[in-house]
Order: C-alpha cells, then structure tokens, then sequence
C-alpha cells in the first residue's frame, strides 16, 4: 500500500501542469467567463429597454446651462447634444445606428439593442462632464493652431490643452528633417490639474479658446461662467529660446475654494532622435533637475537604463535634455518636489529607431484662487550651447539658474578648465575662423605651447633615461641573481643620482597634464559647435566619421565600438602606436614584468574600441595633439645629447658626496634589510 500511494503520488507530482500551463487555463477560463457576460449583456439589451431617468435628464440640463451661452453642449466620439432654448436636443452614435435623444429619453423603443447602447453612451457622457463642474463646457471643441516666432525660434499653439504643440529651432537640422524639433505633436504633453474639495480638472482635457494679444503674445483661456474663467498665456521672448508662460485667471474662487494652495504638474515626453548616431545621443538623455537655492545643484536621472527617482526637495527647474538640446520649465517661484520616470525604448518596439526615451514628470506648485496670476514660469527650449545658457541667469536675479551644467564637461576641476579656458579660446578662434576643423588644429597648438615646458621636462628626464640604459643593463648583468636584489637597487639608484636623473622625472609633468586631457575628452562630445560641421572627410565633427559601416552586432564589443570604424580614430590609434614605441625605446627593460611591452601596445588598441563611437573631433584633436608630441619627442634629442649627460655623470662622480639624511637612513635600512636576509639564508643552510 505505501508503495502503491508513492506510486501515485509521484505520478501525480510528475505530471502537475506547470506555471504556463495553469496560467493559458486561467486565460481560457477568463476568457470563457468573458464570452459569457457579453452574451448576458446582449440577452439584455435585446430585451429589456433602459431609459434615462427624470434625475439624469434634469443633470444634463444643469450642466449645459451652467456653460457660456455661445457653447452650452455635450460632445465626445459618440454624444452630440446641446441646449438650444431650454430644449434638449441631439443625437448619439449606438453602433451602426444613430438615435436621438427623445428616443433614448423613451421608454419604449423599436430597437432595444440601440436604444439601451445610446442610453449607456449618455451615461458615461454625463459621469464624465459632472466630474469636470466647471469645466465640463470645455470638453468638446475643434483644435486650432496658433503660431508665433522670432528669429531663432518657432512654436505652435494648441487650442487643445492650451500647450506648445510645436517647437522648432531655426538653423538646426536633424538628420532626419529639415529642422530639430524639442516639440513635436503627439510626442509631448502638459498640463495642470486643479482641485476642489470633490472634483480635479486635468486641463489637457479642456479645449481653450484663443485670444491674440499682439505679435508676440496669445492668451488661452477657458472661460467658466459666471464671470469666471482660467487660461495660460504665451509671449515668445524677442531673439531668444525663451517663452514665457504665466497663468492668469479670474473670479476662480467660485471653483476652487481658498483652502486649495497648490497645483499639479504633469508633462510626459516620448524624446525624439536629432542625431545620426543613437547609441551616443542615447547615452546623453535624461531629466535634469535644479534645486532651489542660489546653492542649489544640479542633477539628473540615470542616462543609462530605466530610473524612478522621488525629490522630496524644491526644485527651481526641470529639463528634459538630450545630447544637444533641451526643454527647461523654470518657475518664478519653486516646485515642490517631484517624480521623474525614464525609461529606455526597447529595442524589439517599433519606436525604437525614432525615439531615445519615455520620460515622465510630476510636480506640485503654490496656488492661490483669489490671485489673478497665481504662477508663471519660462520655458527654455533651444541648444545647449554655453554662451546661450549662460546669458539666461538674467531670468533669475534672486539665483544663478546654472543652465550650463545641461552641458556635462566633466567634475569640478574639468570643468573649470572647460569653462575658464577651452570654452572662450575656442569662441574666440571661431570669431575670426569659419573652419572648425582648421579652429581644433589651432586650439590643439595652443594648448601644446601653453604646456611645452612641462613636456620639455618629460623629454629630458626620457632622454637621459635612454641614454643610462647600456648602464642599467651592465647593472643588471653584474647582479643577476635575486639576493642581489638589494645591491642591484643600490648601484642603480647611485647610477640615477649622478646623471640627475630618474625613472619617475617624466610622471610628474606628464600628472600636471592629464586634467587637460580629460577636459578635452568632456569638451568634444558636448560641443554643439561642431554639429553638422565637416572637415576633411569627416562630414559631422560631432558624430563618428564612418568609413565602414554594418548592421550586424558583435557581441560586447557593439555597445562600446558600434556598428562601424572611423578614420580619425584609426589615425589616432597608428600614431599612439608609435609613440608607444618611441616611448619604450627610452625606458629600461623589466625583468620583473615581462609583460608591461605587451599591455602598453594593448592601450592603443583599447582606445580604438572605446572612441571609435565617439565625436570625430575628439578622435581628430588626439591624433593631432599625439602628432605634435612625436615632432617634439624627435626634436628633444637635439636639445639633450649623450655626451653632455656622461660628461655631467662623471662631474657628479668627481664631487664629494655629501649624504642627505633621507638617504643615510634610506641606504641604512637597505644594510639592515640585507642583513636580515644573510642570516635568513644562512639559517636555511643549517637546517639543510
């Protein structure tokens, strides 16, 4: 028997369904369970007739005469229906039939199926106009489109949701159209949600009404009744990216009662691509955000994967910012915390190749019914160019905005060799020069000049080094062995002492220029200057200059290398080439690590698959700058010659030699250390 029900129960335990096939039976369950309600639904509306109550017409009648004279009506996809001199009168849309509204006011119909469709259609009609009070008179229009522009900016209005539609910036293509757009219909929306004690207005719903106030300036305004209306006005800033936005109401206190004190903000934004290359403009994508306060920092969402991120702090401004452009809402106030959503496009969807991410946005700011602008802010949409951004901060006299920090040019130190130094010697160059190409092989001299004396330092201290290597080696081969270790040291620190030279002489000068190397890595990729600029071959200074291109994916090397190889960065990559070798024809030989040769040429080719994604200006500017330092290399061991460095050996080795303390207790702990290891050895011997 026990064997029997472990029989039994094994079977049963082998053939339990699985995790899918439990979950396919509740799908079928659910949709059997479906079938049928339908089937129930239909049974009904083939018999029993539904009718609108007396209430539920007494209601419609309320909310229509409640709206402005000129639109007191009810419309959606399947309800027309209007006020016209205290009569009720309309149509509405029941499947394949139309009926009008004294038909589904009956009790009795010729068509039940129709009749009870129409009935249901007015319900959901008027559930969702008593939920909008007030407002429910702006549910219904035709959108209208109101443009304005100036000389760098063009934007288009929308009736519906009273927003920027449309934003488009003069002078900039995409590579996909004739003009980048932050904006775009269908891509981009806000709105704000107002409360009362029972009911919110979410004004992307509303269609607005829109009153041109000058040139430059349109009103989009939501009129309420009873003296009381609710609107967002627009003035395009003369020769700016700026557009300011204040809300402007009156007799709101009969909507939204005293006690209400702030208002939601909602923007959600599908980012579209303007560059060529995805990968890296993907890479540099996110939200930006600026705390409030003349010490506020600035930071952003993740640039790489989804990220939620909840700020419990004020904010002055929110950005969406991809590599070179920007949209900033920035309040005259401050917006009181936040919730930010980024989410990658994924790669199976067909958005993918238009879009870079979902970005989403919610924000609280103060509110007061009984002012006649409770809020206003300026919206910056345009390039993310310093000289632009920096010429913002007037816009806030109370803190700076730091809308330059949109430009991501390194940490602290970078940055402020990018903004003090790089950033106005290039803008300065490019007064007076066309050719961004002809303007990085300049600045790329310049900045060689400016630190020709720490290199000259690097050279020397190379030269000597190969001059001292025959020496080194004839150390080397004098005490091969490894308990020679320490004399070996000995004699080669002497030997470095009396020519004045050191392993270490070219580590220091070459430290002092690495943040200028780094800063120049931060500063092409970011430099929108160079966008759409061709030099050479190169037809984008800003993007990679394709010579090869492929569809298909190399596994972990695509993210990284991308699908194609650029010429400057092949250039770069054969000049570093040699200068590794010219670098190690200077240095001595290690024993101690055969393989430092070997990981020194695996550097260059390193670079290769990091930078050949990378803006073919940066790959341009290394290859020019590594250029120089060969020429310079070269004509260095004009300036050092063998014979004057053995001569200095053999003055020093004349001299009485005066030891420092650092050194008598150097070479004394050398004596104790050798020392030690003599009776270590010897002890070995005796236990042998």
């Amino acid at each position: 028997m026990l064997l029997m029900c472990a029989v039994i129960f094994g079977f049963m335990w082998l053939n339990k369904p699985s995790e899918a096939q439990l979950a396919e039976q509740r799908r079928i369950q659910d949709s059997i369970a479906q079938v049928e309600a339908q089937a129930q639904k239909l049974d009904a509306t083939q018999g029993d007739v539904d009718t609108l109550t007396t209430t539920e017409v007494a209601q419609l009648r309320e909310i229509m005469a409640a709206m402005p004279a000129e639109s007191q009506k009810i419309e959606n996809n399947e309800v027309k229906l209007a006020l016209t001199d205290g009569q009720l009168t309309g149509t509405i849309v029941a499947g394949d039939t139309t009926v009008n509204i004294d038909e589904a006011t009956a009790n009795t119909s010729a068509n039940p199926k129709a009749h009870n469709l129409a009935v249901a259609a007015v319900k959901r009609a008027l559930e969702v106009y008593a939920k909008n009070g007030s407002f429910a008179g702006a549910l219904s229009g035709t959108e209208q489109i109101i443009k304005l522009e100036n000389d760098s900016l063009a934007i288009e209005l929308s009736t519906k949701g009273g927003i920027i539609s449309r934003a488009s910036l003069k002078g900039y293509k995409a590579f996909n159209a004739p003009q980048v757009e932050v904006f775009t219909p269908g891509e981009n929306m806000y709105g704000f949600t107002l409360s009362n004690n029972s009911q919110r207005f979410d004004t992307r719903n509303f269609f607005f009404t829109p009153r041109q106030i000058n040139d430059s300036t349109v009103l989009m305004q939501i009129d309420l009744g009873n003296g009381a209306s609710w609107g967002l006005q627009y003035t395009l800033v003369p020769g700016s990216y700026m557009v300011r936005m204040q809300m402007v109401q009156q007799g709101m206190t009969q909507v939204i009662p005293l006690n209400i004190n702030t208002v939601d903000f909602d923007w959600t934004q599908k980012m579209s691509r303007h560059e060529e290359g995805k990968m890296f403009e993907e890479r540099n994508s996110a939200i930006y955000y600026k705390y409030s306060g003349a010490s506020g920092d600035v930071e952003y969402t993740k640039e790489n994967g989804d990220d939620d991120k909840e700020i419990k702090d004020k904010l002055k401004w929110i950005s969406t910012k991809n590599q070179f452009f920007s949209a900033v809402l920035i309040a005259d106030s401050v917006m009181s915390g936040a919730q930010l959503t980024s989410r990658e496009i994924q790669k199976e969807t067909p958005d993918y190749e238009k879009y870079l991410k979902q970005l989403t946005i919610h924000t609280t700011m103060p509110y007061a019914s009984d002012k006649a602008q409770p809020a206003s802010f300026y919206f910056y949409l345009g390039p993310n160019r310093y000289k632009v951004l920096s010429s913002y901060d007037k816009y806030s006299p109370a803190e700076d905005l730091k809308l330059t920090r949109l430009i991501p040019l390194g940490w602290k130190l970078f940055r402020w060799i990018n903004t003090g130094v790089i950033i106005p010697v290039f803008n300065w160059l490019g007064t007076f020069l066309s050719n961004y190409g002809i303007i990085i092989l300049i600045l790329t001299i310049i900045i060689k000049l400016v630190l020709s004396p720490l290199t000259y330092k690097t050279y020397i201290s190379q030269a000597k080094m190969r001059f001292l290597k025959p020496d080194i080696e004839a150390i080397n081969a004098k005490y091969p062995n490894q308990e020679d270790a320490i004399k070996r040291q000995q004699k080669t620190m002497e030997l470095y002492s009396q020519a004045g030279a050191s392993p270490f002489g070219g580590c220091l000068p070459m430290l002092l220029q690495m943040p200028i190397l780094i800063a120049m890595f931060t500063f092409f990729p970011s430099c929108i200057e160079l966008r759409g600029q061709s030099f050479l071959w190169a037809q984008d200074l800003s993007a990679p200059d394709k010579i090869v291109s492929w569809t298909g994916q190399i596994p972990f090397i695509t993210n990284y290398f991308g699908n194609h190889i650029s010429l400057f960065c092949l250039l770069m990559t054969a000049t570093n080439i040699i200068y590794t070798w010219l670098t190690m024809q200077s240095q001595q030989s290690s024993q101690q690590m055969p393989g430092m040769k070997w990981m020194m040429y695996l550097m260059p080719l390193m670079f290769l698959v990091f930078f050949n994604n990378y803006a073919s200006g940066l790959s341009y500017y290394y290859f020019i700058s590594l250029l120089i330092t060969i020429a310079q290399t070269y004509s260095s061991r004009l300036l050092v010659s063998e014979e004057k460095v053995r001569a200095t050996i053999a003055a020093n080795r004349a001299k009485p030699k005066k030891k420092s303390g650092f050194m008598a207790r150097l070479e004394e702990a050398q004596r104790q250390q050798q020392e030690a290891l003599r009776q270590q050895q010897k002890k070995g011997g005796k236990r042998r």
